[in-house]
């Protein structure tokens, strides 16, 4: 496996709906996925590959002057507990230190509703993640936005 970053902005949109388009149970809302597609052109945007094949992809994106969001993970399901997801995360955590950034924020369904995102909120915390709220209505009654941050620092 290897990871890289990348910089070319048709190979990010490229990347990204390919692997979101393979994830209906976490992006299967065809508005929010274009949405995810569209704005990964212009972030700091790592790619994980099994040889040459995309197999999991991270980008960033700017919240405030020192705070950036690891804005969307996703890893092909045939990898996943395979140590991408936290190789992603190392990589961007580096970036997002070296571009100045002071803390890093996450955002994901509240613990407790989905077996899919529980899964999710224990990798975040497992990466050193803190609990920083939950937005009952942020994006909608049934997903309830559970946000955590952590210091770069």
């Amino acid at each position: 496996m290897e990871i890289r970053q990348l910089t070319n902005t048709d190979e990010k949109q490229q990347v990204t709906r390919l692997i979101l388009e393979a994830l209906p149970e976490w992006f299967g809302i065809p508005e929010s996925r274009e949405e995810y597609i569209k704005e990964s052109t212009d972030k700091i945007f790592f790619c994980a590959y099994d040889q040459d094949r995309p197999v999991g992809f991270l980008y960033l994106k700017e919240t405030g002057n020192a705070t950036i969001e690891l804005y969307v993970m996703a890893i092909l399901k045939e990898f996943h507990r395979h140590g991408l997801g936290r190789e992603l995360f190392h990589c961007a955590k580096g970036a997002a230190r070296k571009a100045g950034y002071s803390f890093m924020q996450v955002k994901t369904v509240q613990m407790g509703k989905y077996e899919e995102y529980d899964r999710t909120n224990k990798f975040y915390l497992s990466l050193g993640f803190q609990e920083f709220g939950v937005f009952p209505t942020l994006w909608d009654e049934w997903n309830p936005c559970q946000i955590y941050i952590m210091s770069l620092r």
